[in-house]
C-alpha cells in the first residue's frame, strides 16, 4: 500500500456502538502502519458530502464504520468510485456483514479486512418508483414486513425491541391482504392478495432473519419471496419458520430467482435497507458487480 486510506465513521450507529467501534479500528489500522485520513459524518447528508471527498482524495481503500444504513447512504459514491470498501459493522442488524462474513462483534478484526482481505464484486440492487430510484445491498420489503417497520418508525413509545413488538401487535390487529399486481422478468402480470414480497441481494433482514435464503449477493440474481394471503394465526405459526429459515418449502410460500420484480398495490409500502423508499408501486432490479469490497481471505490465501 503507497497510499491512504480514508475512514468514514457514524458515532450514532448502532445506538452509540459506532463511537467505540471507530476507536477500536483506527487504532487497528494505525498499528499495522496505514496512512489513515478520518471523515466523521453527523447527518446521512454529512456522511453523503464527505464520502464524495474522501473518493475524491484519490485514497486505496475506504472503510466505513457503522451499520447497513451507513453504507446505503452512500451507494451512489461508492458504485462511481473505483476504490474497494472495507465494512466495520457498527450498526443494530449488520445484514450484509452477516452476508460477507465479516466480523460483527470485532471492530479491529473487521478493520484489517482493509489490508489483509481479498476484493469481492458485490451486486447492488435498485428500487425505481415514479418519484426516485434508490439503490440497496440487502432486501427490499413490502407488505406486512414493511407496514412493521413503517409503524415502528412511527411509534415514538416504547424503546428499543418493545416498539418493535408493539409494531408486530398493531398490525396484526390491523392485517389485511394486500392486493399485490406482480411481474417477474417482464412475465404476464399476476393479480393475487397476498401478505408479503421480499426481493434480495441478500439473505436476511432485520438483524439475521433469513427471509430470502440462499441468496448471495454476487450471483447476478435477486430472490423473490412471497407469501400468499394468510390469516393471523397462520402468520403466527409460520414466523418460526421464517426465523430459522425453513418456510420456503411451504406451499403457501413463492420463491423466484428473477432479475426484475415488478409491483404494485392500492396500500404498497417498500423499505429496503431499512429505510422507507417506495409506495404504491416499484420496479426493483439489479447492478451486477457494482461495488468493489473487501471480504475476510479465504484460509490459506496470503494477502500480507
Amino acid at each position: 500500500m503507497t497510499g491512504h486510506i480514508a475512514v468514514l465513521s457514524n458515532p450514532l450507529a448502532g445506538r452509540g456502538r459506532g463511537a467505540r467501534a471507530t476507536e477500536i479500528a483506527l487504532a487497528r489500522l494505525r498499528a499495522l502502519g496505514a496512512e489513515v485520513r478520518t471523515y466523521e459524518g453527523g447527518s446521512a447528508a454529512d456522511t453523503h458530502r464527505l464520502a464524495r471527498e474522501a473518493v475524491a482524495q484519490h485514497p486505496d481503500g475506504i472503510v466505513i464504520i457503522g451499520g447497513d444504513g451507513t453504507v446505503t447512504n452512500v451507494l451512489d459514491v461508492l458504485c462511481a468510485a473505483e476504490v474497494p470498501l472495507t465494512l466495520v459493522p457498527a450498526g443494530t442488524g449488520n445484514d450484509l456483514a452477516r452476508a460477507l462474513g465479516l466480523p460483527r462483534d470485532d471492530p479491529a478484526r473487521a478493520a484489517e479486512v482493509a489490508l489483509h482481505g481479498t476484493l469481492r464484486m458485490i451486486d447492488v440492487g435498485e428500487v425505481t418508483s415514479a418519484e426516485k430510484s434508490t439503490l440497496f445491498l440487502t432486501v427490499a420489503a413490502l407488505g406486512f414486513d414493511a407496514k412493521v417497520s413503517d409503524r415502528t418508525n412511527r411509534l415514538r413509545w416504547p424503546s428499543g425491541k418493545l416498539r418493535y413488538y408493539l409494531a408486530i401487535v398493531i398490525e396484526l390487529a390491523r392485517l389485511r391482504p394486500t392486493q399485490f399486481r406482480i411481474s417477474f422478468d417482464g412475465e404476464e402480470v399476476i393479480e393475487q392478495p397476498g401478505t408479503l414480497v421480499a426481493v434480495g441481494n441478500t439473505g436476511s433482514y432485520g438483524g439475521g432473519m433469513p427471509i430470502c435464503v440462499g441468496a448471495a449477493p454476487d450471483d447476478g440474481w435477486l430472490d423473490a419471496v412471497h407469501v400468499v394471503s394468510l390469516g393471523r394465526m397462520r402468520l403466527i405459526r409460520l414466523f418460526p419458520l421464517l426465523l430459522t429459515g425453513k418456510h420456503l418449502t411451504r406451499p403457501e410460500v413463492v420463491h423466484r430467482r428473477v432479475h426484475e420484480v415488478e409491483v404494485s398495490a392500492p396500500d404498497l409500502v417498500v423499505y429496503a435497507d431499512g429505510e422507507r423508499v417506495a409506495e404504491g408501486a416499484c420496479r426493483i432490479t439489479q447492478r451486477v458487480s457494482a461495488l468493489r469490497m473487501m471480504v475476510p481471505a479465504a484460509r490459506g490465501e496470503d494477502h500480507a
